[in-house]
């Protein structure tokens, strides 16, 4: 089992930035791909950013050109610095993890690994 941490969310206004950290530890026996995903009350959990060494860095439409993530593989972190921030960026995100390469990196179906979450406020 693969633990996840995250760390970095709080509230901001629209338009700030804000910098998710996501550390994994435990069972790692091989490369890890990882992602950030985001969920609000009442909807279904979407991918927002993944990273592996296959596909590279994968984005959701909706946060292109906003948002970057940044995998350090000898440190198993997986960041997401978030800028330009919308009032519809507010959501619990979620670290998630898999070992080897994922099919379709923003799939939820895709990692059996995730982490706790941290809330992120973004007001108009």
């Amino acid at each position: 089992q693969v633990h996840l941490v995250e760390s970095g969310g709080g509230s901001v206004q629209a338009g700030g930035s804000l910098r998710l950290s996501c550390v994994a530890s435990g069972n790692i026996y091989d490369r890890l791909s990882m992602a950030w995903f985001r969920q609000v009350p009442g909807k279904e959990r979407e991918g927002v950013a993944a990273s592996d060494s296959v596909f590279g860095a994968t984005y959701a439409d909706s946060v292109k050109g906003r948002f970057t993530v940044s995998q350090d593989n000898a440190k198993n972190t997986l960041d997401l610095q978030m800028n330009s921030l919308k009032p519809e960026d507010t959501a619990q995100y979620y670290c998630a993890a898999r070992h080897g390469t994922a099919i379709e990196p923003l799939s939820v179906d895709d990692y059996n690994n995730w982490g706790q979450g941290t809330e992120v406020t973004v007001s108009s």
